[in-house]
């Protein structure tokens, strides 16, 4: 497989001009960019640039707004619901959060639900928001209807991620970014544009039999919750995606489980929609609203510290802390470059040259 590297400046000025050919204003394109090139340096391929297509065909068919309204329609103290205005996720998902950030530091916690919005990129990106304030971040979303609930056929929930993030003293954040499912559909993708086939338990054809083909979706199939089938757990997975699913739009107000808009152009949403775009839910909670900041964040160290110390079954792979890849991802490609394969480079350039702007 062929990789082409490219230093994260030059990734970031293309993609900026990219989103400012859509019609964002600089501001919104430079936050934009900055949701997917903080997933490819952080070694989330699936959710980096490599989507960068995929918005601009969404918003080609109009179903994203690039000049959005967001605001707040509901509200207590420590909570909001927004509406998105059929924006980039990328940037209302940020913009929930600072309100969610705002609250927490009056009341202690923050919690925004999001309706009328599109795919936010990966959720560390918001929940490492709350981190830099020193609070804990939380946020979930729902997704294109990909995945089967157990003992089903039919597509019914999104990858529906989870991500929790929370600060350390001497340590980086231990961050918990996982989809609800037993793969992120962008991995799907990847796979595909490398032509490999995909682990057993990732995905099941029309009729339910478990199938390694990547293109397996195409032809019908659908993502299989986390746990792969019921006698390896695949009802907490699909639990933990239809709490996904009810937080993010049944609370909100945006679209859920079947009728959740694809990430796809040549997809229309469901007709008889219940809601309004995807939805997500994002919160705040101030650490020192339950005891003392030093306090926490030095347990923490102490936490990380010992499971990394934890006895390994074997003495070549210790434990890895949730977070941990990402983080030396981002350290070695900040130095070295994000690497993209030669498909993912076409399609981008394609894009640009539609535009009339320089190819990468």
């Amino acid at each position: 497989m062929e990789y082409h590297i490219f230093p994260e400046q030059q990734l970031r000025s293309f993609t900026e001009n990219i989103f400012k050919a859509m019609g964002c204003s600089d501001e919104h394109a430079q936050l934009a960019a900055d949701v997917l090139i903080k997933a490819d340096l952080r070694g989330i391929d699936s959710h980096g640039v490599a989507r960068l297509t995929g918005y601009v065909r969404l918003w080609e068919k109009k179903r994203i707004n690039t000049k959005p309204h967001i605001k707040v329609v509901h509200e207590t103290n420590s909570t909001a619901t927004v509406d998105g205005d059929a924006g980039l996720g990328l940037i209302v998902a940020p913009w929930a959060m600072q309100v969610a950030i705002r609250k927490a530091e009056e009341c202690g916690s923050g919690w925004v639900a999001v309706r009328n919005s599109n795919h936010f990129g990966i959720a560390a990106y918001h929940t490492l928001m709350a981190v830099e304030q020193d609070m804990i971040g939380f946020a979930v979303t729902n997704a294109s209807p990909l995945v089967a609930p157990t003992f089903s056929t039919e597509r019914m929930l999104g990858t529906n991620p989870i991500c929790y993030a929370f600060p350390a003293e001497n340590y980086p954040p231990m961050v918990v970014d996982m989809a609800t499912s037993t793969a992120a559909n962008g991995k799907l993708e990847i796979a595909q544009r490398k032509n490999t086939e995909v682990p057993n338990g990732w995905i099941q054809d029309k009729e339910g039999n478990t199938t390694i083909d990547p293109h397996g979706l195409k032809a019908g199939g659908s993502l299989l919750p986390l746990g792969s089938d019921r006698e390896h757990g695949s009802h907490k997975g699909f639990g933990l995606s239809a709490t996904v699913d009810i937080l993010s739009a049944v609370l909100s107000g945006a679209s859920y489980g079947p009728w959740a808009p694809p990430f796809v152009a040549f997809m229309d949403p469901l007709p008889n929609q219940p809601g309004q775009g995807l939805g997500h839910f994002l919160g705040a909670m101030r650490v020192d609203g339950f005891r003392p900041k030093a306090d926490f964040k030095a347990h923490m160290d102490n936490w990380i510290k010992r499971f990394k110390e934890a006895k390994p079954i074997n003495e070549n792979q210790k434990v890895i802390i949730p977070g941990e890849p990402e983080l030396a991802a981002e350290k070695d490609r900040k130095i070295n470059g994000i690497p993209l394969i030669e498909a993912v480079v076409k399609d981008m350039n394609e894009v640009a040259a539609k535009f009339g702007l320089p190819i990468l």
